[in-house]
């Protein structure tokens, strides 16, 4: 479906995965199981570390919160996706397309500074044990998260506000499987210079920012294992340390790719694979990785089963 040349654009259409007629039905019922995995596996996180009270550490705080900013990014895509598999007309209004990357937005720049958080947590309590408890009191910890979720709201509704100065009237088909600011900057009449400008200086800058608090910590983590006479202790954390840095590779690398990167815009089709990968995949996999592989989680989750 098209608008004339004339006219201004208020509905897309998300083409997405639906233009394969063949795997419908078999991708409808991949992405139905990855939301619901990742829906009860975070939210069950959430629930789990807000009820046990030993579990009200920094660590774990932060935890909840990525868990719930994933959650928040698989709501915000994966349900209008699933609809559009066997919907006729699969049209979405520019209001829920703002909507939308809104939400998903806030969520995905609240991961960059909750990663780096958990980062820098794991850092004092392997580099400045003694210290922990002051350099991450309640106090400060409400303030990391405090200021995460304010970051995030500002990174969004900056970009949601440049959306509004751009006008839509080419074809409304975008062909993505949710309102990506980049489908949209390609059907744009107006130059979207300004917003790719600003979309990359922010981008970076976030990404930068929180990347360089977890080489950091890190840097100092592994310098302080190697000089551990304990080799039970240096080998348990790394263990911890492995998983949420392949974690945090993965996250940020894709988001490069996607939104720091000068020829993202005109990528077409070729960036579904990779924001599939990072709005669908990691959120699917954070709970496995941060909650299944740590003892603590598996033996709270196991007493809380014997209870019930």
């Amino acid at each position: 479906m098209r608008e004339n040349n004339n006219s201004l654009i208020t509905e897309f259409i998300l083409v997405g995965f639906t233009d394969q007629q063949n795997l419908q039905t078999l991708l409808f019922l991949v992405f139905f199981a990855i939301y619901l995995i990742t829906m009860v596996g975070n939210l069950g996180l959430v629930v789990l570390i807000y009820m046990e009270r030993r579990l009200h550490t920094p660590m774990y705080i932060f935890l909840g919160n990525l868990a719930l900013m994933d959650s928040c990014c698989s709501c915000a895509i994966t349900p209008k996706m699933l609809q559009n598999f066997f919907s006729v007309d699969r049209k979405m209004s520019l209001n829920e397309c703002m909507v939308q990357f809104y939400f998903f937005s806030l969520a995905e720049t609240a991961d960059c500074f909750f990663l780096a958080t958990m980062a820098y947590d794991r850092y004092v309590a392997i580099c400045n044990p003694l210290q922990y408890h002051s350099m991450m009191s309640k106090k400060i910890c409400l303030h990391m998260i405090t200021g995460t979720y304010i970051a995030g709201n500002l990174h969004s509704i900056i970009h949601v506000g440049l959306l509004f100065r751009l006008t839509f009237c080419k074809s409304n088909v975008i062909k993505h499987f949710y309102c990506d600011v980049f489908p949209l900057y390609r059907l744009s009449c107006v130059d979207p210079y300004i917003n790719e400008l600003v979309m990359l200086i922010l981008s970076s800058s976030i990404q930068t920012f929180s990347i360089t608090v977890v080489l950091i910590s890190y840097f100092y983590i592994l310098f302080t294992l190697f000089t551990m006479k304990s080799n039970e202790g240096r080998g348990k954390a790394l263990s911890t340390c492995a998983s949420h840095f392949l974690s945090v590779s993965i996250f940020y690398g894709s988001l490069l790719y996607m939104y720091a990167h000068p020829h993202s815009v005109n990528e077409g089709d070729n960036d579904i694979p990779v924001a599939v990968f990072y709005t669908l995949v990691i959120p699917l996999l954070n709970p496995f990785i941060y909650s299944l592989r740590n003892k603590e989680v598996i033996n709270v989750m196991k007493r809380s089963m014997k209870k019930r």
